[in-house]
């Protein structure tokens, strides 16, 4: 039978890190992505496709490249303010999220988008032909084995997850437009690993692996083959739950903006960072933005120590100091300690 239904993400079994990580990079963007490690054949580009299915249409603005968000006005292209301005309102349109690729050939340019210097000067406007980042806006933009990639086109990517903008500068021609986009990198450590600086760059980092109970690994095969026999019938057993995930995401990316965190918990998090060496200030600040997120996830405005704790789980290991050729561990004995301090 052919293959019409995406395969449900809460069919996946078991990988509830890896789960958890994508969910939140959904609900807030800005956390920087997240990057997953372990090997083929783990369920990595299954999980991603599955979520971007998961979540119900969005409206964008008709025939705009960067699928700009009608309600968002601080958050629009040029063209699509000078609409709004000139027409009060944008038409729009509804589609669904989708999940973009980059190979690990594309240059800068191609990732980007160019400016044609020539057109500025002959006539005085700037035109901008559109990159994968601007495919990307609003999307999911997924690298695998992004360890391959160039240096500087990862720098450029995670510098765009981060600010949520993508700027082209070009002989003194600047232009700019909105790439808030979730940022997903794969890769198998075998076949390399990431510069430190960069690996720091990630928000959310996850190890997966296959399943080590035999029970587990026999649910996989058969919900797998059940899904290759019928995928409309296996996709709807799962329908039930999908969609209740898909409104707890939307409720989440609703109440996000409202959650606090208490000074108390942002001490907390200091004490962390310090205790365990972490460098510079990027990890306290990607800590408490994940625990943030998973308040919201978890329907309340207000963050836990649990949340605290649970974001430690997934914004630190990749961030641990270490030598050359040695895998960054983070010391969960010296985390729980600290925390039944506090």
């Amino acid at each position: 039978m052919k293959h019409t239904a995406v395969y449900p993400f809460t069919a996946i079994v078991g990988q509830e890190d890896m789960k958890q990580a994508l969910i939140l990079n959904v609900i807030n963007p800005l956390l920087g992505g997240v990057l997953i490690k372990g090997e083929k054949g783990t369920a990595k580009s299954t999980a991603v496709r599955a979520l971007a299915d998961l979540l119900p249409a969005m409206e964008v603005s008709k025939n705009c490249p960067f699928h700009c968000d009608p309600a968002d006005p601080g958050h629009l292209c040029d063209n699509c303010r000078d609409k709004a301005g000139a027409e009060e309102q944008l038409s729009t349109q509804s589609v669904k999220m989708r999940v973009v690729e980059l190979p690990v050939s594309a240059t800068e340019d191609r990732v980007v988008g160019t400016l044609d210097i020539e057109h500025a000067i002959k006539h005085g406007e700037k035109k901008f032909d559109p990159g994968i980042l601007a495919q990307a806006n609003r999307n999911i933009l997924y690298v695998d084995e992004i360890n391959l990639l160039d240096d500087h086109v990862v720098d450029v990517l995670l510098d765009a997850a981060a600010m949520g903008v993508n700027t082209v500068e070009r002989e003194g021609v600047s232009y700019s437009h909105p790439a808030r986009f979730v940022l997903v990198g794969t890769m198998n450590p075998e076949e390399g690993d990431i510069r430190p600086q960069l690996l720091d760059r990630f928000g959310l980092s996850v190890a997966v692996a296959g399943e080590n109970k035999p029970e587990w690994r026999v649910e996989v095969i058969k919900r797998r083959l059940a899904y290759e026999q019928d995928t409309d019938t296996f996709a709807q057993q799962y329908q039930e739950e999908q969609e209740k995930l898909a409104a707890s995401i939307m409720q989440a990316r609703g109440l996000l903006p409202q959650v606090t965190i208490s000074d108390e918990l942002l001490l907390l998090v200091a004490r962390l960072a310090i205790a365990l060496d972490v460098d510079g200030h990027r990890a306290d600040i990607t800590v408490i933005k994940t625990a943030m997120t998973l308040a919201a996830f978890a329907g309340r405005v207000q963050v836990e120590k649990e949340d605290v704790k649970k974001a430690a789980h997934l914004a630190l290991p990749h961030r641990m100091r270490r030598r050359p050729f040695e895998d960054g561990t983070l010391d969960w004995d010296k985390v729980e300690a600290i925390f039944a301090e506090q």
